[in-house]
């Protein structure tokens, strides 16, 4: 049990099928590697997301038939929470390397709102930056370890590419223009590492046998870390609970 507002239970876990949100590797162990999956539970009182204004922008607004909210604390159906980046911290092997994937992870700026809100890519893999509006966007980043970017994308249509060097968590991305507009990224040195979606679940696949500290992040209520042992073909939980109130 951490200290704080929230806890981390690690324990065994059947092959159950888990739906993933956004991660990478396969779902199931390759012979001789372990996986590590689970559930970012959350307990207590939900704050409420603030509903997004979007009456100076008449074109995005008419894609909502109520006002959209924001992105902040989205708790699931299941009682489990969307948006929260999971990864490996510590563990790996000292002297591995890993190629960067050549596909582009994705961010459009559609209806006004950044889709995925969180988004997790390699070093060196591409993230390409889309507007799908017929107005102007600024995508703003705020990174701290990497070099930050402040670019224009005046109409539908327009992408531009970017990578970067070192791995950061996070990197709060927003737009100038909107100021409602967020999301936010993790580089990662390696692809152990997924973002939970509308099930809360996540599965880290294909993991030498080891131990590793798992890291989470979630936009309000911040990191947290667990410690996990996995064999070669093993599959361990780590089951995530953050507490709001």
């Amino acid at each position: 049990m951490i200290a704080g507002r929230s806890a981390l239970l690690v324990g065994g876990l059947g092959l159950a099928a888990l739906a993933l949100g956004w991660s990478h590797g396969a779902a199931r162990a390759a012979a001789g590697t372990g996986t590590i999956t689970g559930r970012v539970k959350f307990v207590g009182q939900a704050p409420p997301n603030a509903a997004i204004d979007m009456g100076e922008e008449p074109d995005c607004k008419a894609k909502y038939p109520t006002a959209p909210r924001a992105e902040v604390v989205t708790v699931n159906a299941n009682g489990t929470l969307a948006n929260v980046l999971v990864y490996v911290k510590a563990g790996l092997p000292a002297d591995a390397t890993y190629p960067a994937p050549t596909t582009p992870v994705v961010l459009d700026q559609n209806g006004c709102i950044y889709h995925p809100h969180v988004i997790g890519v390699v070093v060196n893999q591409p993230l390409e930056i889309r507007n799908s509006d017929p107005l102007l966007h600024n995508i703003k980043s705020l990174s701290k370890l990497n070099r930050p970017f402040n670019i224009s994308q005046p109409g539908a249509g327009m992408k531009l590419t970017r990578t970067f060097a070192t791995p950061e968590v996070p990197i709060p991305l927003e737009c100038n223009v909107h100021g409602w507009m967020h999301a936010f990224l993790g580089v990662f040195a390696h692809p152990f590492f997924a973002v939970t979606g509308a099930e809360g679940t996540f599965t880290l696949s294909g993991l030498p046998p080891g131990t590793y500290t798992i890291a989470t992040w979630q936009e309000k209520y911040g990191p947290q870390e667990a410690t996990v042992t996995v064999g070669a073909g093993e599959t361990k939980t780590v089951d995530v609970t953050y507490t709001g109130g």
